[in-house]
């Protein structure tokens, strides 16, 4: 899925996945039910990139059903909806958290904020997630 940056909705689209700091990630737990889970993430123009803590509820869905969504807050009145939907996987080739460099500047404050080095955050959070893009909606 390509952004087509060349709309106001295509731009802000783009700027959001630059800027945003928490997303939120709905997965499908066995019995059907979504489970939305706030998260930390990087764009990098064709995926996100999301690391998770192990043996969680939202890494024990995408292995059963990889089909994930992925929005970004509201403007709380009901405008600047962003939903993307698509595929994601465990990656085992992605290096830790502290490595990737956008990332790791991206969130260096954040890690501080809860008392954490970059390198604690990476063995806490430690499974790396990919996210592709299928659809893009919203206004």
């Amino acid at each position: 899925m390509q952004i087509d940056s060349s709309t106001p909705f295509g731009q802000r689209v783009a700027r959001r996945l630059d800027e945003e700091r928490i997303a939120w990630l709905t997965t499908v737990r066995r019995d059907g039910t979504p489970e939305p889970s706030p998260i930390w993430f990087l764009w990098d123009g064709s995926e996100l990139l999301i690391y998770s803590r192990p043996n969680t509820q939202k890494l024990r869905n995408i292995g059963r059903d990889p089909r994930v969504s992925f929005n970004l807050d509201s403007d709380g009145r009901g405008g600047d909806i962003v939903v993307i939907t698509g595929q994601a996987r465990i990656d085992t080739s992605a290096p830790p958290a502290h490595r990737v460099a956008a990332y790791a500047a991206k969130y260096a404050e954040s890690i501080k904020g809860i008392g954490l080095t970059p390198e604690q955050f990476a063995q806490a959070y430690s499974v790396p997630i990919r996210l592709t893009p299928e659809k893009l909606r919203g206004h």
